[in-house]
């Protein structure tokens, strides 16, 4: 059977009408901001794990968050879910003239450029109050976006309009170099100045610009790392349980040994 989302707003409909749910009804953009994150997070854990029936399920979470918000803004006389398709619909088929239109794109870079060309001019055609905006290349990025990915996103658009290194040679030299200035500024204003943290700050930018270029995704591949890190942090603590100890109780050479167990066990797994 093939299912349309009109069930799924008649449940909603229910929940939030005069006999609905008391806590449905009590609900408002603002304190469902948290669910839609928490939402967001789960369906990436379910691709991650590439496990499909998680998958499935976690979008359908992340599909109710978007009529629940969607429901809020009809009954304030906003916009309602229809609007919501109708409206991203119309903006797939205007930023997608390479099919739908007559423009050509033989590549995801040209795509990409068209995309970003269209995106501004859109912009600039709703009123003069956003054409100061738009008239940087950057425009606006959304200011809770994790920095890593905010780095990659500025980057990118940098790129496309030629502003970058040759090769991937030129963020693994920034790299070198960046860590000096953290030595030099450490020297000179002392560890948790500001003029430290802007040369951290640097590194990690410049962090973001080498995985670009190696075709990694920054988040990922953090988020990875701390996901192995905890694992060999807990096989170690494992370890320690086993002797009946505490951390305490181990030199910091005696931790590194434990942990270099910990990574030799990982690697035959």
């Amino acid at each position: 059977m093939n299912y349309e989302v009109t069930p799924l707003t008649n449940v909603m409909n229910t929940l939030l009408g005069e006999n609905g749910c008391p806590w449905d009804k009590e609900q408002t953009h603002q304190s469902l901001r948290k669910n839609l994150l928490e939402e967001s997070h789960e369906v990436i854990e379910a691709i991650d794990s590439n496990d499909m029936e998680h998958l499935k399920e976690e979008l359908g979470d992340l599909l109710l968050q978007i009529v629940f918000h969607a429901k809020l803004a009809e009954q304030s006389g906003a916009f309602n879910f229809n609007d919501v398709v109708e409206a991203v619909t119309s903006k797939m088929i205007r930023r997608h003239p390479h099919i739908f239109g007559d423009v050509k794109a033989d590549n995801a870079e040209a795509v990409l450029s068209n995309w970003e060309a269209i995106k501004k001019q859109e912009k600039a055609e709703k009123g003069a109050e956003v054409r100061e905006e738009v008239s940087s290349i950057m425009g606006k990025l959304p200011p809770t976006l994790p920095a890593l990915m905010k780095a990659e996103k500025v980057q990118q658009k940098a790129h496309r309009v030629g502003f970058d290194w040759d090769s991937i040679e030129g963020p693994k030299a920034k790299i070198v170099e960046e860590i000096t200035e953290i030595d030099e500024a450490i020297a000179q204003a002392g560890v948790g100045s500001a003029k430290v943290e802007d040369e951290v700050g640097d590194l990690l930018f410049s962090a973001v610009n080498l995985a670009r270029f190696a075709k990694v995704d920054p988040e990922q591949a953090l988020s990875r790392s701390v996901d192995k890190f905890v694992n060999r942090f807990c096989a170690m603590e494992r370890k320690i349980m086993l002797d009946k100890k505490d951390f305490g109780n181990y030199t910091v050479e005696e931790l590194d040994v434990l942990w270099e167990k910990s990574k030799a066990e990982e690697s035959k797994n």
